[in-house]
């Protein structure tokens, strides 16, 4: 299974989440608004796309709407107020990654 992240900047949220799936499933991780934002190539790879907030993946659909139409993607509903691998950002994700992902598998 291709899990591929995307936050806003791809800095906290989305490469946290990406260390914590590796390993378990294929992960990559992207941004919306760095310098690098997330590519139609790296959707398509993904088999499931996790957003964690709502409003990225209305910035999909917009950025992408082909791709967006074909993928599977869920939204975990994570603020960005957490840093980099903070330990309560890895346990709400892990939660809801275990409630909104899983049974999917």
């Amino acid at each position: 299974m291709k899990l591929l992240f995307i936050c806003n900047q791809n800095q906290n949220r989305s490469r946290t989440a990406e260390e914590i799936f590796r390993g378990e499933y294929e992960t990559k991780s992207a941004g919306l608004y760095n310098e690098k934002p997330v590519t139609k190539e790296q959707l398509e790879w993904a088999d499931i796309v996790v957003v964690m907030e709502d409003s990225q993946r209305k910035e999909i659909s917009r950025r992408f709407p082909e791709a967006y139409m074909k993928k599977k993607i869920i939204s975990l509903e994570i603020p960005d107020i957490y840093v980099y691998n903070d330990e309560n950002l890895i346990r709400i994700i892990k939660q809801k990654m275990d409630l909104d992902v899983k049974p999917v598998f």
